[in-house]
C-alpha cells in the first residue's frame, strides 16, 4: 500500500489474509462503542488469522483493501469485510491495544528462512484511564458486597458478536445481546491497560468481615446479570499476559466470561488461599436463585450448541425453551447424555488448578445418575476404578451420581479420594498413616470398621445415597493397583528397606461440578499422578513427614540447612517415584513434561478461546519451579462455568438420624456385611457393561452390510448396549460423545460410497479439511472421493501405538480423541479399488484421532467373506472387552457362537390372514421400506439394439416420467429401478412352502411380544413392521430377494426345518460359512429354489421366509437420454443378462432386473428414482475437450452426453468442441449400438471424433478400446488430457476400465517422458481435479471366468497370509 495516514500510527500494522470457504478471514468481531467500530474478539481455530500469528484478540481494524473503516459504521464495516470473495486476499490495517506499541519485524528461522513476527511492547508512559466512581447501592446481595471496588459498566458496550463471514457461522458466542450479557467481568489488579481504582469505602473482604445473611450459593453459581456491578465503557477489555522467558505477549479476553468474581481486593490478594470463596459451594447456604440457574443454563446451552456449530438453530431454540420451562416449574432441569459429557469435559478444560488439561477432550464419562442406593454407587465406583486403572495404562474418567436437588437428598462420596490410606492415632498422640485422613478414619472406626494399624491401610468407601446415613464398603484389593517404591541406582537399598508404596489412580471424589446451574456433589474423577504430588504426600510435614527419615537413610548431613539435605531428599524420592511407576508400566508424568504440555495447552487456548484460566500458585511445580516454562508465564486466575468447585466435608454439616446411628454403633459385624457386597468381577462390571454403548454404523447398496451389522450387534450385546444405525440417519454431532463406534460398509462402483454413506463421509471429511490449509482446493470437489481420501495402511498409525509422552505433549486433542472405533469393509477384488470406502472411513476416523481398536477388516465376496467377517467380529469384540475391562464378565465362547446362529424362533412368528383384503401400492410400499422417494413410470417403448443374428439382447427402454420433479436428472446420472422376480420362480417357490395361501389372499406376519403387567408377564401377537400386509405372491415377487444365494445363517435355519439327517449334516457344514460354503456358493450360485431342490426334505414355512429373506434391492442403470431432447422421458440401455452356472454347465439364470425390463408391459408401474452422479457430469465449461470411452452398454451415459450437446448446438448456446467417442463391441454387424445416432451427432457437430474396436470381427484380430487408444490415437489422447487439460470418461465393466487406465499410463510415460510413478501421480491428480471420470459396473460378460480368476488370487493371498 502507498503512504497514507495509517503509516503515521506507531501502533498500526499491515496483515494480508486469505478468505476461506468456511472460516472466512479466521476471526470473530464485535462492535466497539467508539470509532473505528470493528474489533477482533476471538480467533477461529486453524483459520487464516490463526496461522498468520499476526492477529490478536482486541485488535482494531482500521482499513480493508484500502477502504477506510475509521469513520465507517459497524454495519458498513461488516459489509466491506463480507464483500471479500472466498479465496481472495484481504490487506488489513490493524491497530494494537492502547498503551502498547505494535510493529512487525523480520527474523530468521534456524534454517535461515525469513519469518515475519509481531512485536508488542508497553509504552514507556502508558495513558492510564481510571475508573469513574459510581454510586454504590446501600445493600448488595450475595457475594456482591465484596465487589464494591468495581464500578458500573456501560451495558451497551458489546452489542453483538458475529463472524466476519456470517454465512458460515462458527462463532462461540451467540449474535444477540442477551447471550453476551453473561460475560460477567472479573478484574484483578493487573498491569495496564487494565487497572482497578478502589472506591473510598472498604469492602467486607478488606476488613475481614463477611455478611452471614448473604446467600453465597448465587455467588458461586453465578451472580445474575441484573445484579452485577458494571464497568465503564472506557475500560479496555483484555489483559496483556507476558512470558518473561520468551518475551511473548498473549492477549487474554476469556476472563470477561468469568463467574463468579474472584475476591481479591485492592489492599490484599487471596491468590494463595487453599479454598477461596469463589471456588467453594456450601450446600448449607441454600438453593441458588431461579434467576441465577436460568442464566447459567442459558449460557451452558449456548456453549453446547455453539460447540456443534448449531447455535441459533431451531433445535437450539427448542432446547433452550424446554430448559427454561423446566427451571420455571421445578427450579432445575435434566442434562441430556451429550450435554453431560460436554459439560464434564468443559469443566475439566476450565479447571484453573489442573496442569494436565491438555487431555480434557479424552475424558470418559460414566453416567450413573439413575442409581438409587449406596450399593449401586459402589458397583459404579468399582467399574470406574477398573476402567481407569487399565492394568497401569491410566485412563481419565469421571462418574456422575444424581445431581443435588436438596442437601437432605444428596448423593455423595465422603472420602476425599476413592483410594486413600488410613491414619491411626496412637496412645502417645502420634499418628500412623496419612494424617490427611485422620478424621475420616476415626469416623469409619466409629461406624464399625477396624483397620490393621499399618501405614498404608486402604480406607473403606463411605457412601451416601438420597440423603440417608452413609454406608461403608471395602474396596476389593484386586481393584487397587499399588506401586512399591525403589531407587533406580543399584546399591541404593535404603529406599526398599523403608517399604514405601503408593496407589496408581488419584481419583478425587469430594469435588462438586456445576454444569449450567446443575450441581453434582458426587462426581469421582481421576487423571494420573505427576511425580511431585506423590513426593509431597510422603515428605510434607502435614502428611507422612518422611523427609528426615529419608535424608537419614541416605546418609545426609541434616544438622545444617545449608547442606541442602531437604532438597536432596526431595529430589531423590521424586526420582524414585518416577522410576518405580515407569518400571511397573504405570502412567505418571514428571513435572517438566507436565508443564511443557500445559504451555502448549495454554498457547492453543489463547488462540482458540482468547484465554486460559490458571492458578499460577498451584500450577508451578513444588520442585524446580523456575526450571519449568510455566514459572515465567503470567496467568489470570478466574472461574468459568461449567466449573469444578470445592465443598465442605459432609460430616461437618450432616445431621445423623439418631436411631440409625445408634444401630450402626452397635453393629460390629461390618466385615461380614462387607464380604456380602464384595462381588465377583462379573458382577462388578455388569452395571458398566449396561452403560457402555456401541454404535454400529452401516452403509450399503444391497443390504449385506446391514445384515452383517445385525450379526455384529448380536455378539456385542453380550457385553455392550449395541445399536445399529444407517449412516444417513446418524447425527454426526453425537459422534464425539460415543464410546465405541463400529463401521460396516460396502463400496459402490469404482470406490464410491454407498448412497446412504456419502453424507456422513462428507461430514467427516469436512471436519478434517477444516483443520488443513488447502481449503479452496477441497471446496471444488463435488462428491466424496474414497480413493483420494484413504491413507495407505502402512501410514496409518493406531492410537494404541502412540506413546503416552507423545500423547500428553500434543498441542491439541482431536475431535474423536475419546472414541474407540473399528471398520469392516465389504467388496469384490474384481474391482481395482477394493473396499475403498471402508479404507476412507478408517482413515478419516484416525485423522480425527479416534482410537483404532484393530486394523481394518476386509471381506471379499468372491473369496471367504463370511469367514473374514466372523474372524474380524470375534477379534474386535475381544479387543473391545479388553479395552473397556469387560473380558472377565463375558463368556467369549457363547458370544462367538452368536455369529453363526440366528435369533429366529419359529414359535415366535406366524402368518395369518389379514382383516383387510387389500393389496398395498407397490411403489409407495417400496419407498417406505427403503426410505427413498420413489416415483412411478410407465413403458413408452422397448427396442432391441442388436441384430437378430447376434444371439444376445441389448434393449433401449424408454420410460415416461410425467415430468415428475423427483425424476429430474442431468446427463450422467443413474436410474435406480426396483425389479420384479421371475413369476415362474415365484410360482415354484410357493409350491414348496407348506403353509402357503392362495395367490389372492392378503396375509400378514405377526410376532409374539411380551409385556409386564400387575398380574404378571402377558404375551400377545403384534403385526411385524418389516413387510406390509400383502399376498405371498406379492411378497416374493416385489419385496423379497429369492435369487441371491442364501447366507450361512439362513442355511442354519433351514437345517432346523425337519430336515432328514443326511441333508441336515450337509446344511450344518455349509452354515459354518467357511471354505465349504464359499466353494458351494461360487460353483452353483444357487437361487432359493435350487437350494430347496438340492435339499428337498426341508419343511419350509412362510413366516421364516418373510422374516429372514433379504429385501429385493434396486438395480442401477446409466441414463441414456437428455431431458432437453426427450422431455418427460428417461431412457436406459440395458443388456439382458442370461448365463449358465458352473462355468456354462449348470442351470440357466436370468438377470433379475434386465429380464423384468424385457418383459414389462405398458400398463405396469415401474418403481424408480434418480441417483445423482455429480462426478460423471459434463464439464461446467462447454469449451473443455472430452474423450468418452464406452464399449458395449458402457455407451449408455455418453448417449445422454451427445444429446445434451445437440440440444445446446440447436439452441445456439454451444459452438462445438472436441468430444471424441471410443466405442467397442463384438461385431459391427451384430451389436454396434447407436451407430446411426452417432453418425447423425457427428454430422451436427456434437461428436467430433468416433473410433470403434471390434473383438469378434471375422478374419481380423481382436481389438478392444484400449488397443485403439494405444495404436491409433496416443498423440491425440496425450494432447487432450495433458496439454489441453481435458476430461477423460470411462464407462463399462471393471476389467475394461483397468486396461484403459493402464493404457493411459503407458501413453503418459511414452509421450510425456514420465516415469511410471510420475504418470500415476498425474492420473491421480486428474481424479482429484475431477478430470478423470469412471462409471464402473459389475462384470456382465465372462462373469464366471473373471470371478474365478480373481477368487483364485484371493485364496492364494489368504493362504500366504495364514502361513506368515
Amino acid at each position: 500500500m502507498g503512504k497514507n495516514k495509517f503509516d503515521l500510527t506507531v501502533n498500526a500494522i499491515s496483515v494480508v489474509l486469505t478468505k476461506r470457504h468456511k472460516t472466512g478471514l479466521g476471526f470473530l468481531v464485535r462492535e466497539r462503542q467508539i470509532k473505528p467500530k470493528v474489533e477482533v474478539m476471538e480467533l477461529v481455530e486453524d483459520g487464516s488469522a490463526f496461522h498468520s500469528h499476526l492477529i490478536q484478540a482486541g485488535d482494531v481494524i482500521l482499513a480493508v483493501n484500502g477502504v477506510d473503516l475509521t469513520t465507517a459504521s459497524y454495519k458498513e464495516s461488516l459489509k466491506t469485510l463480507r464483500a471479500i470473495p472466498v479465496g481472495g486476499k484481504a490487506v488489513l490495517i490493524i491497530k494494537g491495544p492502547e498503551g502498547f506499541q505494535t510493529h512487525l519485524q523480520t527474523t530468521f528461522t534456524k534454517e535461515g528462512q525469513p519469518r515475519t513476527v509481531r512485536i508488542t511492547h508497553p509504552n514507556p508512559n502508558p495513558p492510564i484511564t481510571p475508573f469513574h466512581s459510581a454510586k454504590q447501592p446501600d445493600k448488595l446481595s450475595g457475594g456482591l458486597r465484596e465487589l464494591q471496588s468495581v464500578t458500573n459498566r456501560d451495558d451497551n458496550m458489546i452489542k453483538s458478536t458475529q463472524l466476519v463471514e456470517t454465512s458460515q457461522l462458527s462463532c462461540s458466542l451467540s449474535q444477540n445481546k442477551r447471550s453476551i450479557d453473561f460475560q460477567l467481568l472479573h478484574h484483578n489488579r493487573i498491569k495496564p491497560p487494565i487497572c482497578d481504582v478502589p472506591t473510598d469505602k472498604q469492602s467486607p473482604e478488606d476488613t475481614g468481615t463477611v455478611d452471614k445473611d448473604t446467600n453465597t450459593r448465587d455467588k458461586v453459581a453465578l451472580t445474575p446479570v441484573s445484579e452485577m456491578p458494571q464497568i465503564p465503557n472506557n475500560k479496555q477489555e483484555f489483559a496483556n499476559l507476558k512470558n518473561w522467558e520468551t518475551d511473548q505477549n498473549h492477549r487474554e479476553t476469556l476472563y470477561l466470561k468469568a463467574c463468579p468474581i474472584n475476591h481479591c481486593a485492592p489492599k490484599k490478594c487471596n491468590g494463595s488461599l487453599m479454598q477461596p470463596s469463589n471456588m467453594v459451594c456450601d450446600p448449607r447456604d441454600g438453593k441458588p436463585s431461579v434467576e441465577s440457574v436460568r442464566q447459567l443454563a442459558k449460557d451452558f446451552i449456548d456453549q453446547y450448541f455453539t460447540s456443534m456449530k448449531r447455535n441459533n438453530s431451531e433445535a437450539h431454540g427448542a432446547r433452550l425453551d424446554e430448559v427454561m420451562n423446566s427451571i420455571d416449574s421445578t427450579g432445575t432441569y435434566e442434562l441430556t447424555k451429550n450435554e453431560l459429557i460436554f459439560g464434564a469435559k468443559t469443566a475439566w478444560r476450565n479447571a484453573p488448578r489442573c496442569i494436565g488439561r491438555i487431555q480434557w477432550n479424552k475424558l470418559h464419562v460414566f453416567d450413573c445418575r439413575k442409581v438409587t442406593s449406596t450399593y449401586e454407587m459402589f458397583e459404579a465406583i468399582c467399574s470406574h476404578l477398573k476402567y481407569a486403572t487399565n492394568k497401569g495404562n491410566i485412563r481419565s474418567c469421571i462418574t456422575f451420581f444424581p445431581p443435588r436437588n436438596d442437601v437432605k437428598t444428596e448423593f455423595r462420596v465422603w472420602n476425599s479420594q476413592l483410594i486413600r490410606y488410613a491414619c491411626y492415632r496412637q496412645e502417645d498422640g502420634s499418628l500412623v498413616g496419612d494424617p490427611a485422613n485422620l478424621e475420616l478414619t476415626e469416623l469409619c472406626e466409629r461406624l464399625g470398621w477396624k483397620g490393621k494399624g499399618g501405614r498404608f491401610d486402604l480406607l473403606p468407601l463411605l457412601l451416601q445415597a438420597n440423603g440417608e446415613d452413609p454406608e461403608l464398603y471395602e474396596l476389593p484389593s484386586n481393584l487397587v493397583l499399588e506401586v512399591k517404591l525403589r531407587h533406580p541406582d543399584a546399591g541404593q537399598e535404603w529406599l526398599e528397606k523403608m517399604n514405601l508404596k503408593w496407589y496408581a489412580v488419584p481419583a478425587v471424589s469430594n469435588i462438586m461440578l456445576n454444569i449450567g446451574g446443575v450441581e453434582f456433589p458426587g462426581v469421582p474423577f481421576n487423571g494420573w499422578f505427576m511425580g511431585t504430588e506423590i513426593g509431597r504426600d510422603l515428605l510434607d510435614t502435614a502428611r507422612y513427614n518422611l523427609i528426615l527419615p529419608v535424608a537419614e537413610a541416605m546418609g545426609l548431613n541434616t544438622k545444617k540447612t545449608a547442606s541442602l539435605w531437604k532438597d536432596k531428599a526431595i529430589l531423590e524420592l521424586n526420582l524414585a517415584v518416577l522410576h518405580s511407576f515407569q518400571n511397573d508400566n504405570v502412567t505418571i508424568m514428571d513435572h517438566h513434561v507436565a508443564t511443557e504440555s500445559f504451555m502448549k495447552h495454554f498457547s492453543n487456548e489463547m488462540k482458540l478461546r482468547g484465554g486460559c484460566p490458571g492458578d499460577w500458585v498451584w500450577l508451578v511445580p513444588p520442585v524446580s519451579g523456575s526450571a519449568t516454562p510455566i514459572f515465567h508465564q503470567e496467568i489470570l486466575n478466574y472461574t468459568l462455568n461449567p466449573a469444578c468447585l470445592y465443598q465442605p466435608d459432609p460430616w461437618h454439616y450432616y445431621k445423623w438420624k439418631d436411631s440409625v446411628m445408634k444401630k450402626r454403633k452397635n453393629k460390629l459385624h461390618f466385615k461380614e456385611l462387607a464380604r456380602s457386597v464384595l462381588m465377583t468381577s462379573r458382577m462388578m462390571t455388569k452395571a458398566m457393561a449396561n452403560r457402555i454403548k456401541a454404535t454400529i454404523l452401516y452403509a450399503s447398496e444391497t443390504g449385506k452390510s446391514y445384515a452383517y451389522s445385525k450379526s455384529l450387534q448380536e455378539i456385542f450385546n453380550h457385553a455392550f448396549d449395541a445399536k445399529v444405525v444407517a449412516m444417513d440417519q446418524y447425527d454426526i454431532c453425537n459422534l464425539e460423545y460415543e464410546a465405541l463406534v463400529l463401521i460396516v460398509t460396502s463400496t459402490f462402483g469404482n470406490g464410491d460410497p454407498p448412497e446412504n454413506g456419502e453424507y456422513l463421509a462428507q461430514a467427516l471429511q469436512k471436519i478434517v479439511r477444516d483443520s488443513k490449509e488447502d481449503q479452496k482446493k477441497a471446496a471444488t470437489k463435488r462428491r466424496f472421493q474414497s480413493v483420494a481420501t484413504a491413507t495407505p495402511m502402512s501410514r496409518r498409525v493406531s492410537t494404541k501405538q502412540n506413546s503416552f509422552s507423545n500423547d500428553i505433549q500434543s498441542s491439541t486433542q482431536g475431535v474423536l480423541a475419546n472414541v474407540k472405533f473399528a471398520v469392516f469393509g465389504l467388496g469384490s477384488r474384481a474391482y481395482p479399488h477394493f473396499c475403498a470406502f471402508a479404507h476412507a472411513m478408517d482413515t478419516l476416523l484416525g485423522e480425527l484421532e479416534g482410537e483404532r481398536l484393530m486394523e481394518i477388516g476386509e471381506g471379499d465376496e468372491l473369496c471367504g467373506q463370511e469367514e473374514s467377517f466372523r474372524t474380524w467380529a470375534q477379534e474386535v469384540f475381544t479387543s473391545a472387552c479388553d479395552t473397556f475391562c469387560l473380558r472377565e464378565q463375558v463368556n467369549l465362547e457363547d458370544a462367538n457362537a452368536s455369529l453363526s446362529t440366528s435369533k429366529f424362533e419359529r414359535a415366535d412368528f406366524r402368518v395369518v390372514v389379514h382383516d383387510k383384503q387389500v393389496q398395498p401400492n407397490v411403489v409407495e410400499t417400496l419407498g417406505t421400506m427403503h426410505r427413498k422417494k420413489l416415483s412411478s413410470c410407465r413403458l413408452i417403448r422397448r427396442k432391441n439394439l442388436q441384430s437378430e443374428e447376434s444371439g444376445r439382447s441389448t434393449i433401449l427402454i424408454q420410460l415416461e416420467t410425467k415430468n415428475c420433479e423427483n425424476l429430474n436428472f442431468c446427463p450422467g446420472d443413474h436410474l435406480g429401478i426396483y425389479p420384479r422376480n421371475d413369476p415362474d420362480l415365484v410360482k415354484e417357490l410357493l409350491s414348496k412352502v407348506r403353509d402357503a395361501t392362495d395367490e389372492n389372499t392378503v396375509v400378514v406376519l405377526e410376532a409374539k411380544r411380551e409385556k409386564r403387567s400387575i398380574i404378571g408377564n402377558l404375551k400377545y401377537w403384534e403385526e411385524d413392521t418389516r413387510l406390509p400386509p400383502c399376498t405371498l405372491n406379492m411378497a416374493f415377487s416385489r419385496f423379497l430377494d429369492i435369487t441371491t444365494p442364501p447366507t450361512p445363517q439362513l442355511l442354519k435355519l433351514f437345517s432346523e426345518c425337519d430336515v432328514n439327517q443326511e441333508e441336515s449334516k450337509t446344511l450344518e457344514v455349509l452354515s459354518q460359512g467357511q471354505s465349504e460354503y464359499e466353494d458351494w456358493k461360487f460353483l452353483n450360485n444357487p437361487n432359493l429354489i435350487e437350494v430347496l431342490n438340492q435339499f428337498p426334505s426341508i419343511q419350509l414355512e412362510a413366516a421364516l421366509l418373510l422374516k429372514q429373506l433379504p429385501l429385493l434391492q434396486a438395480r442401477y442403470y446409466s441414463i441414456s437420454s437428455s431431458p432437453e431432447i426427450f422431455p418427460g422421458e428417461i431412457h436406459c440401455t440395458v443388456s439382458v443378462v442370461t448365463y449358465h452356472t458352473r462355468g456354462g454347465t449348470g442351470p440357466l439364470h436370468h438377470g433379475v432386473c434386465s429380464s423384468y425390463l424385457n418383459s414389462i408391459t405398458d400398463d405396469e408401474e415401474v418403481a424408480c428414482f434418480v441417483r445423482t452422479a455429480p462426478t460423471f457430469h459434463l464439464p461446467l465449461k462447454d469449451n473443455i475437450p472430452c474423450i468418452l470411452v464406452g464399449p458395449g452398454t458402457g455407451i449408455a451415459p455418453f448417449r445422454s452426453f451427445w444429446q445434451q450437446r445437440l440440444a445446446e448446438i440447436r439452441k445456439g448456446a454451444h459452438n462445438g468442441c472436441t468430444m471424441a467417442l471410443l466405442f467397442g463391441c463384438r461385431n459391427p454387424n451384430h451389436d454396434h449400438l447407436y451407430k446411426q445416432e452417432v453418425a447423425a451427432a457427428m454430422k451436427e457437430g456434437a461428436i467430433s471424433h468416433a473410433y470403434t474396436a471390434f473383438s469378434r470381427e471375422k478374419g481380423k484380430p481382436k481389438r478392444y478400446v484400449q488397443n485403439v487408444i494405444m495404436s491409433e490415437i496416443p498423440d491425440f489422447v496425450y494432447d487432450i488430457v495433458h496439454e489441453k487439460k481435458g476430461h477423460f470418461y470411462v464407462c463399462g465393466d471393471v476389467t475394461m476400465a483397468t486396461e484403459v487406465n493402464k493404457t493411459l499410463l503407458k501413453i503418459l510415460c511414452i509421450k510425456g517422458e514420465m516415469t511410471k510413478e510420475k504418470a500415476q501421480e498425474f492420473i491421480n491428480s486428474m481424479k482429484t481435479e475431477e478430470r478423470y471420470h469412471e462409471d464402473i459396473f459389475g462384470v456382465t460378460l465372462r462373469t464366471y471366468e473373471v470371478n474365478r480368476s480373481v477368487r483364485l488370487k484371493g485364496k492364494e493371498k489368504s493362504e500366504s497370509l495364514s502361513h506368515k
